[in-house]
């Protein structure tokens, strides 16, 4: 009996030593007695978030969600600048958070002050798509191919994808983490474009004043400008032909005649046909999604449109007229008031639910 006293003693120590332990973990205390690294702190395990009013899917819902462990990782890693050649570019250099992760200048800056052509599209609510295509060309089928890209550009980037993976394995600190999202210390291409592709996926928005009107029943969450904006976004100007769905695009691609020049009879960017080389697709980019739209002038791939004015404008007069021109481009007749209300429209959909800032500390 003796003894059986003594196994329930020590049941309760170890109980009794669980529950400290779980107790100094909850205050940020490691079980050795110490705090944990500087960049934990600033960049801790987080719930995987719920999706915003005007989302219908949830991200536990893929079939592959994303884990906080993956998410954390591919946080520190998206605003790395570790992972360019010279240490000076990261993701977030182009997809900036306070642009809704876009950036406000016509093209992209990358390493050693090299610009590109095109103009970094947001990476909001890219965790569902009517169609795998990223890129504003489509050259990408999935986010993790997104990721992959610019790493190995030589003007954005500049590195390859083995120095930049030799480079993060010289990082010892970063092994751990990589074991905690993938279950072993490894650190491979494929785990570390899924890691920041799954950040990337809860960067989410929603409940605007739109959804809060439309969906909520809402009335005054916007005002009777926005409200005739949305009729006519629906109704005379056909913009819902390719901007629809809980993220107002349809994946797709269309010539708009941005890029145009009627003198040569060139585009100054082929688009989508680089990609495809089917001739009904030169000059066509895919079209954007709309949420944060007001977050990130001048718009276009080119960056060549500077307000939301001059875009619905652009629309309103039919596009720039070019042998590839969309079918759906016409002249809307638009009014002024009627430009302004469409303007008004687009601004309401700017949400919330995206929003971070980099991390203070990395690996």
């Amino acid at each position: 009996m003796a003894g059986c006293g003594n196994r329930q003693g020590g049941t309760m120590r170890e109980r009794a030593i669980v529950f400290t332990g779980m107790i100094l973990l909850w205050m940020g205390v490691s079980l050795w007695g110490e705090e944990p690294p500087a960049w934990e702190k600033a960049n801790p395990l987080r719930p995987i978030p719920k999706s915003p009013l005007g989302i219908e899917e949830e991200l536990t819902d893929l079939d592959e969600p994303p884990t906080p462990a993956r998410v954390r990782l591919g946080r520190w890693l998206f605003y790395d600048k570790r992972l360019s050649a010279d240490d000076t570019i990261s993701c977030a250099t182009c997809h900036r958070p306070e642009f809704a992760f876009s950036e406000p200048t016509p093209v992209s800056t990358g390493i050693k002050g090299q610009k590109g052509t095109r103009k970094a599209p947001t990476i909001v609510n890219l965790a569902w798509t009517l169609f795998p295509h990223f890129f504003w060309d489509g050259r990408a089928a999935s986010l993790e191919g997104q990721a992959l890209g610019p790493i190995a550009n030589p003007i954005e980037m500049g590195n390859t994808h083995e120095k930049m993976l030799e480079r993060l394995r010289s990082i010892k600190s970063y092994a751990r983490y990589f074991h905690e999202a993938f279950g072993s210390p490894e650190i491979t291409l494929e785990r570390v474009t899924k890691a920041i592709a799954d950040y990337e996926r809860t960067r989410l928005s929603g409940n605007s004043p739109v959804d809060r009107w439309r969906l909520a029943r809402e009335e005054n969450a916007v005002s009777p400008q926005v409200k005739a904006g949305y009729e006519l976004f629906f109704g005379k100007a056909e913009c819902n032909q390719c901007h629809f769905g809980q993220n107002f695009t349809d994946s797709r691609f269309h010539n708009l005649g941005i890029g145009w020049n009627p003198k040569t009879q060139k585009f100054a960017d082929p688009g989508r046909f680089a990609v495809t080389k089917k001739p009904e697709d030169l000059g066509a980019f895919k079209t954007p999604g709309l949420r944060e739209v007001a977050k990130h002038p001048p718009y276009m791939h080119d960056g060549s449109l500077q307000t939301l004015r001059e875009v619905v404008e652009h629309y309103n007069k039919g596009g720039n007229p070019n042998p590839h021109l969309s079918p759906k481009i016409r002249k809307l007749g638009l009014t002024d008031a009627e430009i302004s209300a469409i303007v008004a429209f687009l601004e309401a959909l700017s949400g919330e639910g995206y929003e971070d800032t980099p991390p203070s500390a990395f690996p």
